[in-house]
């Protein structure tokens, strides 16, 4: 007989595979650790990524803040897939407007704590999952309160605290997304410091070299397949920057920038997000639709943005605009259906480490319904050389509300200081 779980879309019973031969799941059961009816529970992926990945996904301790439309879809794509816990943060209650595409909510729930409200939704969908719930607001919490996760996933925050959260999260060498919608746009960031992902291919004639294959990508290490010699394991790494440096401060790839007709497809959402991103940080929230003086700084700030990403100013069409400040704020299930997608199968690819993982934001146009990839990196090295300067010793963070976050002294404008690194693990 299939087991069942419940989708939160419909309501309805959906059938899980149950494993085709069970001598073969008690065997595997026994070398990796899953026990038979786990594998029979989660037969149809372990035939997509493998038993070791699954292993590895069952045994992932994932700390997710915000629990909106795009974290409900998160969480519940994580929840199915088996990982070992989830830990929810959101310091925030229900409210009539979480009620329109938040699909573990019911207007029982207004006025509680969004996170309790939807935990027991969360659990339902897999006993066999640690569900934890923290009401707290993130911003409060020491760094290495990031150290217990292997991954973080930080949704709908405004930039400032996406600065604070991957700056404990590179202290404590920690892999981390941010993301967010807008009603039919939306985005993804990863900073995964540096990954290492092991691909399989044919094996040519030549010797894979080992090196640098772009600016964020190098191959480390290939040798042949054990049980096939005609093919190969090849191992690549990806570095990574910072949300505070790539969210704002690093331009578009030379690639993109060097060829007029790839400037011209760049999406102007990107741009538009900038200016979000800046806006909320100078002025504690989005422009007010009804606010002339507000709208009008707004617009100067995406041609700015629009301008030093190097894309041409006649893509950043009025329409483009109005569109944009009209979905700020809103939630599309569609949309956050889609993003949260993307977003967990790169956390399971993450998990894997067979599959070449985001890099390093994906800016999503619900007017063309493309889901755009871009590496944005500042000049200059990346990955872990991003955690200590030349000097040795010194990390950068945000200054001012970085600071406090970090127990340091200090206050000021949002920028940039170096402080000594502390060992936190």
């Amino acid at each position: 007989m299939e087991s069942t779980v419940t989708s939160p879309n419909t309501g309805l019973p959906e059938p899980v595979a149950a494993a085709t031969n069970s001598n073969s799941s008690a065997a595997a059961s026994a070398s990796n650790g899953i026990s038979a009816d786990e594998i029979a529970l989660y037969d149809r992926q372990i035939r997509l990524w493998g038993m070791k990945a699954q292993e590895k996904i069952r045994n992932a301790n994932i700390l997710l803040i915000t629990m909106k439309a795009l974290a409900n879809e998160i969480a519940k794509n994580l929840v199915l897939a088996g990982i070992g816990s989830l830990t929810v943060v959101d310091h925030e209650v229900v409210t009539e407007a979480d009620l329109g595409a938040q699909f573990f909510l019911s207007t029982e729930y207004v006025g509680m704590n969004r996170a309790l409200a939807a935990s027991a939704s969360i659990q339902r969908l897999n006993p066999r999952v640690k569900v934890h719930i923290d009401t707290e607001d993130i911003r409060m919490k020491p760094p290495h309160y990031f150290s217990q996760f292997d991954i973080v996933i930080a949704t709908d925050l405004n930039a400032q605290s996406l600065n604070l959260i991957n700056t404990a999260t590179r202290l404590n060498k920690r892999a981390f997304y941010a993301a967010g919608s807008h009603g039919m746009y939306g985005f993804i960031f990863a900073d995964l410091i540096e990954h290492d992902y092991v691909i399989e291919r044919a094996r040519s004639n030549r010797a894979t070299a080992l090196g640098p294959e772009s600016k964020t990508r190098a191959v480390v290490a290939a040798a042949p397949k054990k049980d096939d010699d005609k093919k190969e394991l090849v191992t690549k790494r990806e570095l990574y920057s910072t949300w505070l440096l790539a969210s704002d401060a690093s331009k578009l790839p030379d690639e993109i920038l060097n060829s007029a007709r790839r400037r011209k497809v760049v999406p102007p959402v990107l741009s538009c997000l900038r200016a979000l991103w800046h806006y909320t940080q100078l002025h504690n929230g989005p422009p007010s639709a009804s606010n002339h003086g507000e709208l009008a700084q707004f617009t100067r700030l995406c041609g700015e943005k629009h301008k030093a990403l190097g894309l041409p100013v006649e893509t950043l069409r009025s329409e483009v605009l109005r569109s944009f400040l009209q979905n700020i704020g809103a939630e599309v299930a569609p949309v956050t259906a889609v993003l949260g997608g993307q977003l967990t199968q790169d956390v399971i690819n993450v998990l894997g480490q067979t599959q070449q993982p985001i890099q390093n934001f994906v800016i999503f146009d619900g007017s063309t319904m493309e889901a755009e990839v871009y590496a944005l990196h500042p000049d200059g090295p990346l990955g872990k050389a991003l955690l200590t300067d030349v000097g040795g010793g010194n990390v950068v963070v945000p200054s001012g509300a970085g600071q406090a976050m970090l127990g340091l002294a200090g206050t000021g404008a949002f920028g940039l200081v170096t402080v000594p690194v502390v060992d936190l693990s």
